[in-house]
């Protein structure tokens, strides 16, 4: 049975939103997605990092914590739970590495402490893996005009710091799937197959390599 509470996570490219729309359509779930078209420091960002990180991580971390607020605690009954494109803490992995100032750390850390107590924590996260080059060439393929810049280099950072966080996660079941083999969009064998492994009980760490 599919848990009340599953948090989708990895880094950019990789599928998070696609899959937790296929789940929530699948298995009649709520879904709750990141509105970064909603952010108007992102593209900023993009164009210029150090000028615009603190801006950009400010609005994602309150937005997120508004969407935890509105959407996630307030379940609709005829669902059997909610389906998220990320996890809360994904705003301070961002954070560690795009503020560059201590005093915006430090400002950042200090508001974080404070929303982080009020958030809950999803009963499964799903970590989607990719090595760099696929998420590149997934980026490349959706054509997101702000992402037109992005590097080879930040992906490969980006995808780092998550390899990095999850290593020792232990904060709630976690199902880690390397999906440089498979094509869950357009292949329905594939989703199956990952709809099955995520529709399972999980305890503490699982890992999903398909071949």
């Amino acid at each position: 049975m599919i848990e009340s509470y599953i948090a989708i996570e990895g880094p950019i490219g990789v599928g998070k939103t696609s899959l937790a729309e296929i789940i929530a359509d699948k298995l009649n779930t709520r879904k709750v997605l990141e509105n970064f078209k909603d952010n108007p420091f992102l593209e900023g960002f993009y164009d210029d990092p150090d000028a615009n990180a603190f801006q950009t991580q400010i609005f994602f971390l309150l937005q997120r914590y508004q969407q935890q607020q509105k959407e996630i605690r307030q379940l609709n009954v005829y669902q059997k739970g909610v389906v998220t494109d990320y996890m809360f803490e994904k705003d301070r992995l961002f954070a560690s590495f795009t503020l560059k100032s201590q005093a915006e750390d430090e400002l950042y850390g200090h508001v974080a402490d404070i929303l982080e107590k009020d958030i809950i924590k999803p009963d499964l996260v799903v970590y989607l893996q990719a090595d760099t080059s696929r998420l590149m060439k997934n980026i490349k393929k959706r054509g997101r005009k702000f992402e037109k810049g992005v590097t080879f280099d930040y992906i490969d950072l980006v995808n780092q710091k998550y390899q990095e966080f999850f290593v020792n996660y232990e904060d709630t079941p976690l199902l880690i799937i390397n999906t440089n083999n498979i094509d869950f969009v357009e292949n329905t064998e594939d989703l199956k197959e990952l709809l099955d492994v995520i529709q399972k009980p999980i305890q503490g760490t699982k890992y999903f390599n398909p071949a």
